[in-house]
Protein backbone atom coordinates (compact mmCIF):
# COMPACT_ATOMS: atom_id res chain seq x y z
CA UNK A 1 0.00 0.00 0.00
CA UNK A 2 3.00 2.24 0.41
CA UNK A 3 3.62 4.68 -1.82
CA UNK A 4 6.70 6.61 -0.33
CA UNK A 5 4.97 9.92 0.06
CA UNK A 6 7.29 10.36 3.54
CA UNK A 7 3.84 11.38 5.68
CA UNK A 8 5.14 8.92 8.19
CA UNK A 9 8.72 10.37 8.78
CA UNK A 10 7.38 13.40 8.80
CA UNK A 11 4.49 12.87 11.41
CA UNK A 12 7.09 10.82 13.62
CA UNK A 13 7.91 13.28 16.77
CA UNK A 14 10.91 10.85 17.91
CA UNK A 15 12.85 10.19 14.30
CA UNK A 16 15.88 11.79 14.12
CA UNK A 17 15.92 14.68 11.61
CA UNK A 18 18.72 13.17 9.60
CA UNK A 19 17.97 9.99 7.65
CA UNK A 20 14.42 9.57 10.16
CA UNK A 21 12.06 6.71 10.03
CA UNK A 22 10.27 4.88 8.59
CA UNK A 23 10.02 5.71 5.51
CA UNK A 24 13.43 3.99 4.58
CA UNK A 25 12.15 1.00 6.18
CA UNK A 26 9.06 0.95 4.37
CA UNK A 27 11.14 1.34 1.12
CA UNK A 28 12.91 -1.41 2.44
CA UNK A 29 10.11 -4.07 3.38
CA UNK A 30 8.36 -3.37 -0.06
CA UNK A 31 11.75 -4.41 -1.99
CA UNK A 32 12.30 -7.57 0.47
CA UNK A 33 15.76 -5.91 1.41
CA UNK A 34 16.06 -7.55 4.92
CA UNK A 35 20.28 -7.02 5.33
CA UNK A 36 18.68 -2.97 5.21
CA UNK A 37 15.53 -3.42 7.94
CA UNK A 38 17.54 -6.38 10.29
CA UNK A 39 20.97 -4.93 11.08
CA UNK A 40 19.31 -1.33 11.59
CA UNK A 41 19.05 0.15 14.35
CA UNK A 42 16.62 2.62 13.51
CA UNK A 43 13.66 -0.12 13.94
CA UNK A 44 13.95 -0.24 17.40
CA UNK A 45 14.14 3.79 18.02
CA UNK A 46 10.64 3.60 16.91
CA UNK A 47 8.29 3.12 19.73
CA UNK A 48 4.76 1.99 17.71
CA UNK A 49 3.10 4.95 19.49
CA UNK A 50 0.81 5.13 16.06
CA UNK A 51 1.34 9.05 14.98
CA UNK A 52 2.40 7.67 11.50
CA UNK A 53 0.07 4.91 11.11
CA UNK A 54 -2.84 7.51 12.22
CA UNK A 55 -1.76 9.76 9.39
CA UNK A 56 -0.96 7.27 6.80
CA UNK A 57 -2.87 8.08 3.53
CA UNK A 58 -2.92 5.07 2.27
CA UNK A 59 -3.77 2.99 5.19
CA UNK A 60 0.14 0.80 5.41
CA UNK A 61 0.26 0.92 8.95
CA UNK A 62 4.09 1.76 8.92
CA UNK A 63 3.99 1.21 13.02
CA UNK A 64 2.82 -2.09 12.74
CA UNK A 65 5.43 -2.61 9.98
CA UNK A 66 8.42 -2.19 12.02
CA UNK A 67 7.02 -4.25 14.37
CA UNK A 68 6.81 -7.11 12.35
CA UNK A 69 10.31 -6.39 11.28
CA UNK A 70 11.75 -6.34 15.20
CA UNK A 71 10.26 -9.36 15.81
CA UNK A 72 11.57 -10.63 12.93
CA UNK A 73 15.07 -9.06 14.30
CA UNK A 74 14.71 -10.58 17.64
CA UNK A 75 14.16 -14.13 16.19
CA UNK A 76 17.12 -13.42 13.85
CA UNK A 77 19.87 -12.57 16.44
CA UNK A 78 18.55 -15.05 18.93
CA UNK A 79 19.97 -18.81 19.95
CA UNK A 80 19.04 -21.01 19.34
CA UNK A 81 17.13 -20.58 16.71
CA UNK A 82 14.47 -23.69 17.42
CA UNK A 83 13.88 -22.17 20.49
CA UNK A 84 13.29 -18.92 19.70
CA UNK A 85 11.02 -19.96 16.87
CA UNK A 86 8.93 -22.26 19.45
CA UNK A 87 7.96 -19.31 21.56
CA UNK A 88 6.29 -17.67 18.86
CA UNK A 89 4.55 -20.72 17.48
CA UNK A 90 0.98 -21.15 19.29
CA UNK A 91 1.31 -24.70 18.75
CA UNK A 92 4.45 -24.75 20.90
CA UNK A 93 2.44 -23.14 24.14
CA UNK A 94 1.57 -26.22 25.56
CA UNK A 95 5.14 -27.87 25.48
CA UNK A 96 6.32 -23.63 26.87
CA UNK A 97 4.16 -24.32 29.93
CA UNK A 98 4.11 -28.10 30.47
CA UNK A 99 7.87 -28.87 30.83
CA UNK A 100 8.49 -26.11 33.29
CA UNK A 101 5.60 -27.33 35.06
CA UNK A 102 6.31 -31.04 35.13
CA UNK A 103 9.90 -29.81 36.54
CA UNK A 104 8.15 -27.78 39.06
CA UNK A 105 5.87 -30.35 40.05
CA UNK A 106 8.96 -32.71 40.64
CA UNK A 107 10.70 -30.51 42.94
CA UNK A 108 7.69 -29.70 45.08
CA UNK A 109 6.95 -33.34 45.64
CA UNK A 110 10.68 -33.56 46.40
CA UNK A 111 10.08 -30.72 48.65
CA UNK A 112 6.85 -31.99 50.68
CA UNK A 113 7.71 -35.89 50.76
CA UNK A 114 11.69 -36.19 51.15
CA UNK A 115 12.41 -33.45 53.41
CA UNK A 116 14.24 -35.69 55.97
CA UNK A 117 16.21 -37.31 53.39
CA UNK A 118 17.23 -34.10 51.26
CA UNK A 119 18.11 -32.66 54.91
CA UNK A 120 20.56 -35.53 54.97
CA UNK A 121 22.10 -35.16 52.10
CA UNK A 122 22.24 -31.34 52.24
CA UNK A 123 24.36 -31.89 55.81
CA UNK A 124 26.75 -34.43 53.99
CA UNK A 125 27.12 -31.89 51.15
CA UNK A 126 27.34 -28.50 52.46
CA UNK A 127 27.52 -29.33 56.43
CA UNK A 128 30.50 -27.09 57.07
CA UNK A 129 29.78 -24.58 54.45
CA UNK A 130 29.75 -21.16 55.67
CA UNK A 131 30.37 -22.10 59.30
CA UNK A 132 27.57 -24.66 59.38
CA UNK A 133 24.82 -21.77 58.69
CA UNK A 134 23.44 -23.54 55.61
CA UNK A 135 20.36 -25.61 56.30
CA UNK A 136 18.20 -27.07 53.83
CA UNK A 137 14.97 -26.31 55.53
CA UNK A 138 14.81 -22.79 56.16
CA UNK A 139 13.36 -22.39 59.44
CA UNK A 140 10.10 -19.36 59.66
CA UNK A 141 9.03 -18.48 62.71
CA UNK A 142 6.63 -20.81 64.06
CA UNK A 143 5.47 -24.44 63.64
CA UNK A 144 1.59 -22.79 61.87
CA UNK A 145 3.25 -20.44 59.46
CA UNK A 146 2.06 -21.21 56.01
CA UNK A 147 5.43 -20.55 54.06
CA UNK A 148 5.90 -21.44 50.15
CA UNK A 149 9.23 -23.08 51.21
CA UNK A 150 7.38 -26.01 52.66
CA UNK A 151 5.69 -26.50 49.76
CA UNK A 152 8.98 -26.02 46.93
CA UNK A 153 11.99 -25.36 48.54
CA UNK A 154 13.89 -22.38 48.58
CA UNK A 155 16.98 -23.96 47.12
CA UNK A 156 14.96 -25.24 44.48
CA UNK A 157 13.94 -22.03 43.40
CA UNK A 158 17.57 -20.87 42.89
CA UNK A 159 18.65 -23.97 41.56
CA UNK A 160 16.04 -23.10 38.60
CA UNK A 161 15.71 -19.18 38.53
CA UNK A 162 19.48 -18.89 38.38
CA UNK A 163 20.45 -21.00 35.60
CA UNK A 164 17.17 -19.75 34.20
CA UNK A 165 18.85 -16.37 34.42
CA UNK A 166 22.05 -16.71 33.21
CA UNK A 167 21.02 -18.50 30.29
CA UNK A 168 18.74 -16.17 28.64
CA UNK A 169 21.49 -13.56 29.96
CA UNK A 170 24.22 -15.65 27.74
CA UNK A 171 21.71 -15.45 24.96
CA UNK A 172 21.44 -11.78 25.11
CA UNK A 173 25.24 -11.18 25.42
CA UNK A 174 25.48 -13.39 22.15
CA UNK A 175 23.04 -11.57 20.28
CA UNK A 176 24.60 -7.72 21.43
CA UNK A 177 27.79 -8.82 20.16
CA UNK A 178 26.59 -9.25 16.28
CA UNK A 179 23.76 -6.51 16.96
CA UNK A 180 25.93 -3.97 17.57
CA UNK A 181 28.15 -4.52 14.36
CA UNK A 182 25.22 -4.38 12.60
CA UNK A 183 23.90 -1.10 13.65
CA UNK A 184 27.06 0.21 13.41
CA UNK A 185 27.89 -1.16 10.01
CA UNK A 186 24.47 0.00 8.65
CA UNK A 187 24.64 3.34 10.60
CA UNK A 188 27.93 4.01 8.79
CA UNK A 189 26.71 2.56 5.00
CA UNK A 190 23.91 4.39 5.39
CA UNK A 191 25.60 7.98 6.51
CA UNK A 192 23.79 8.14 10.20
CA UNK A 193 27.10 8.66 11.99
CA UNK A 194 30.17 9.96 11.16
CA UNK A 195 31.69 7.90 13.69
CA UNK A 196 33.69 4.97 11.36
CA UNK A 197 35.33 3.02 14.00
CA UNK A 198 33.18 1.98 17.29
CA UNK A 199 34.22 2.59 20.60
CA UNK A 200 32.33 0.37 23.17
CA UNK A 201 33.75 2.88 26.08
CA UNK A 202 31.68 5.59 24.22
CA UNK A 203 28.86 3.80 23.67
CA UNK A 204 28.89 2.85 27.25
CA UNK A 205 28.79 6.00 28.20
CA UNK A 206 26.33 7.19 26.05
CA UNK A 207 24.10 4.31 27.73
CA UNK A 208 24.17 5.56 30.89
CA UNK A 209 23.41 8.97 29.31
CA UNK A 210 20.16 7.46 27.68
CA UNK A 211 18.59 5.52 30.81
CA UNK A 212 16.92 8.64 32.48
CA UNK A 213 15.21 8.57 29.05
CA UNK A 214 13.75 5.32 29.53
CA UNK A 215 13.34 5.55 33.22
CA UNK A 216 10.80 9.08 32.37
CA UNK A 217 9.57 7.13 28.66
CA UNK A 218 9.90 10.26 27.42
CA UNK A 219 10.09 9.21 23.74
CA UNK A 220 6.12 7.81 24.29
CA UNK A 221 4.85 11.31 26.12
CA UNK A 222 5.99 12.66 22.91
CA UNK A 223 3.59 10.79 21.11
CA UNK A 224 0.29 11.95 20.06
CA UNK A 225 -1.72 9.22 19.15
CA UNK A 226 -1.59 6.54 22.06
CA UNK A 227 0.25 9.20 24.48
CA UNK A 228 -1.95 6.75 27.57
CA UNK A 229 0.28 3.64 26.59
CA UNK A 230 2.76 5.40 28.62
CA UNK A 231 1.52 5.38 32.15
CA UNK A 232 1.31 1.05 31.66
CA UNK A 233 4.88 0.82 30.57
CA UNK A 234 5.85 2.92 33.57
CA UNK A 235 4.10 0.74 35.71
CA UNK A 236 5.05 -2.23 34.37
CA UNK A 237 8.69 -1.37 34.51
CA UNK A 238 9.04 -0.04 37.80
CA UNK A 239 6.77 -3.19 38.81
CA UNK A 240 10.06 -5.14 37.75
CA UNK A 241 12.98 -3.14 38.96
CA UNK A 242 10.98 -3.05 42.70
CA UNK A 243 10.57 -7.05 42.14
CA UNK A 244 14.41 -7.36 41.41
CA UNK A 245 15.44 -4.95 44.23
CA UNK A 246 13.17 -7.40 46.28
CA UNK A 247 14.51 -10.03 45.21
CA UNK A 248 17.68 -9.44 45.74
CA UNK A 249 17.71 -8.22 48.99
CA UNK A 250 15.67 -11.26 49.86
CA UNK A 251 18.14 -13.34 49.21
CA UNK A 252 20.76 -11.59 51.26
CA UNK A 253 18.60 -11.51 54.32
CA UNK A 254 18.24 -15.48 53.43
CA UNK A 255 21.79 -16.34 52.51
CA UNK A 256 24.18 -14.34 54.68
CA UNK A 257 21.58 -13.15 57.45
CA UNK A 258 20.09 -16.38 57.83
CA UNK A 259 16.48 -14.65 57.79
CA UNK A 260 13.97 -16.69 56.48
CA UNK A 261 10.73 -15.41 55.41
CA UNK A 262 7.52 -15.13 54.76
CA UNK A 263 8.47 -11.78 56.70
CA UNK A 264 5.66 -9.17 58.43
CA UNK A 265 3.32 -7.14 56.68
CA UNK A 266 4.42 -3.77 57.99
CA UNK A 267 8.62 -5.17 57.14
CA UNK A 268 9.77 -2.23 54.53
CA UNK A 269 10.83 -4.97 51.91
CA UNK A 270 7.09 -6.39 51.55
CA UNK A 271 6.04 -2.66 51.26
CA UNK A 272 7.92 -2.65 48.17
CA UNK A 273 7.20 -6.16 47.22
CA UNK A 274 3.22 -5.26 47.73
CA UNK A 275 3.50 -1.60 45.71
CA UNK A 276 5.74 -3.25 43.00
CA UNK A 277 3.04 -6.41 42.60
CA UNK A 278 -0.19 -4.11 42.00
CA UNK A 279 1.94 -1.89 39.96
CA UNK A 280 2.80 -4.65 37.84
CA UNK A 281 -0.57 -6.53 37.93
CA UNK A 282 -2.75 -3.19 37.11
CA UNK A 283 0.19 -1.61 34.42
CA UNK A 284 -0.09 -5.11 32.41
CA UNK A 285 -4.14 -5.00 32.89
CA UNK A 286 -4.15 -2.32 31.51
CA UNK A 287 -1.85 -2.59 28.67
CA UNK A 288 -4.31 -5.93 27.41
CA UNK A 289 -7.58 -3.15 28.18
CA UNK A 290 -5.91 -0.89 25.42
CA UNK A 291 -5.09 -3.46 23.20
CA UNK A 292 -8.13 -4.70 22.84
CA UNK A 293 -10.13 -1.53 23.02
CA UNK A 294 -7.69 -0.45 19.90
CA UNK A 295 -9.57 -1.91 17.14
CA UNK A 296 -7.41 -0.11 14.33
CA UNK A 297 -3.94 -2.00 16.09
CA UNK A 298 -2.70 -5.03 14.74
CA UNK A 299 -2.70 -7.66 17.94
CA UNK A 300 -1.02 -11.19 17.39
CA UNK A 301 0.13 -14.02 19.17
CA UNK A 302 3.68 -12.85 20.11
CA UNK A 303 1.89 -9.55 21.53
CA UNK A 304 -0.39 -11.87 23.62
CA UNK A 305 2.01 -14.36 24.75
CA UNK A 306 4.49 -11.75 26.45
CA UNK A 307 1.44 -9.87 28.14
CA UNK A 308 -0.18 -12.94 29.22
CA UNK A 309 3.36 -14.20 31.26
CA UNK A 310 3.93 -10.43 32.78
CA UNK A 311 -0.11 -10.35 33.89
CA UNK A 312 -0.10 -14.15 35.01
CA UNK A 313 3.43 -13.67 36.90
CA UNK A 314 1.70 -10.58 38.78
CA UNK A 315 -1.18 -11.72 39.85
CA UNK A 316 -0.31 -15.23 40.81
CA UNK A 317 2.10 -13.75 42.84
CA UNK A 318 -0.56 -11.47 44.78
CA UNK A 319 -3.00 -14.17 45.04
CA UNK A 320 -0.19 -16.58 46.29
CA UNK A 321 0.03 -14.39 49.31
CA UNK A 322 -3.29 -13.15 49.88
CA UNK A 323 -4.27 -16.46 50.28
CA UNK A 324 -1.47 -17.45 52.33
CA UNK A 325 -2.61 -14.47 54.90
CA UNK A 326 -5.82 -15.76 54.91
CA UNK A 327 -4.58 -19.59 56.04
CA UNK A 328 -5.46 -20.87 52.59
CA UNK A 329 -2.65 -23.41 52.56
CA UNK A 330 -3.03 -25.33 49.79
CA UNK A 331 -5.19 -22.67 47.40
CA UNK A 332 -1.87 -20.84 48.58
CA UNK A 333 0.06 -23.44 46.98
CA UNK A 334 -1.41 -23.68 43.84
CA UNK A 335 -1.08 -20.23 42.99
CA UNK A 336 2.45 -20.07 43.99
CA UNK A 337 2.80 -23.03 41.68
CA UNK A 338 1.48 -21.01 38.74
CA UNK A 339 3.90 -18.31 40.33
CA UNK A 340 6.97 -20.41 39.51
CA UNK A 341 5.59 -21.70 36.20
CA UNK A 342 5.10 -17.65 35.23
CA UNK A 343 8.46 -16.76 35.98
CA UNK A 344 10.43 -19.61 34.18
CA UNK A 345 8.75 -18.77 31.31
CA UNK A 346 9.48 -15.14 31.42
CA UNK A 347 13.48 -15.55 32.33
CA UNK A 348 14.04 -18.81 29.95
CA UNK A 349 12.34 -16.77 26.96
CA UNK A 350 12.66 -13.26 27.87
CA UNK A 351 15.60 -13.22 24.68
CA UNK A 352 13.28 -15.21 21.87
CA UNK A 353 10.02 -13.03 22.85
CA UNK A 354 8.77 -9.57 22.22
CA UNK A 355 9.93 -8.41 25.74
CA UNK A 356 13.49 -8.74 24.42
CA UNK A 357 13.23 -5.38 22.54
CA UNK A 358 14.01 -4.10 26.93
CA UNK A 359 17.81 -4.84 25.29
CA UNK A 360 17.61 -4.31 21.67
CA UNK A 361 16.27 -0.48 22.01
CA UNK A 362 17.71 0.44 25.18
CA UNK A 363 21.22 -0.48 23.15
CA UNK A 364 19.77 0.99 19.66
CA UNK A 365 18.82 4.06 21.71
CA UNK A 366 22.86 4.13 23.29
CA UNK A 367 24.01 3.79 19.99
CA UNK A 368 21.85 6.65 18.78
CA UNK A 369 23.42 8.72 21.57
CA UNK A 370 26.75 7.59 20.89
CA UNK A 371 26.84 8.42 17.02
CA UNK A 372 25.16 12.14 17.69
CA UNK A 373 21.39 11.02 16.20
CA UNK A 374 19.54 14.49 16.67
Amino acid sequence: KCYQCATCSVACPIAPEDSPFPRKEMIAASWGLKDKLIGNGDIWLCHQCGDCTDLCPRGAAPGDVLAAVRSAAIIEYATPKALAMAVNDPKKLPFLIGIPALWIAILAFITMNFGDTMTKIFNVLFGDALGGRLHWAHAHGGEHVISHSDFFSTWFVDMTMIPTATFAVIVFLLALKRFIVDIHKNAVSEGKTDKTTLDYKELFQALIRVIPTVLKHDKFNECEANKDRATPHLMVLYGFIGLFIVTAVCGMMLYLGGYAGPYPQLNPIKWLANIAGVSLVIGSGLMIKNRLSNKDQLNTYKDWFILGIVFALGLTGMLSEMSRLAHLEYISYAFYYLHLIAIVNLFAFLPFSKMAHLVYRLTAMAYAEYGNRK
